[in-house]
């Protein structure tokens, strides 16, 4: 399976409602997308962040490349900034795990 974990900051006070206009959508098309096994959502030292897990890294593109998923990166360098982390896992990991992981080897945007 493949571990998808973000971690975002909006920008500012206009940013912070226009994260939010975006971030709901994007997550609830996560939760009923194909291929989706988990979804997490949980804010950590100040960032809004996300765990997921799919079937495979190409079913977890196709979602990232549509719907409000897609709208939202759009729209991302004017509203947050942020890392992303993604790897191929035979288990989920907890918070615990995923946080520092993000930390460690996430991509900066």
């Amino acid at each position: 399976m493949y571990i998808s974990i973000t971690g975002l900051k909006p920008k500012g006070f206009k940013g912070f409602f226009r994260f939010w206009l975006h971030a709901i959508p994007s997550f609830r098309q996560a939760q009923t997308a194909k291929g989706n096994l988990y979804c997490s959502v949980k804010r950590i030292q100040g960032q809004q962040c996300t765990l997921t897990a799919w079937e495979s890294r190409d079913i977890m593109l196709e979602f990232m490349r549509s719907g409000a998923h897609l709208q939202a990166m759009k729209q991302f360098h004017k509203i947050a900034t942020g890392k992303t982390y993604g790897y191929e896992s035979t288990a989920i990991p907890d918070w615990k795990q995923a946080f520092p992981l993000l930390q460690e080897k996430g991509r900066v945007y």
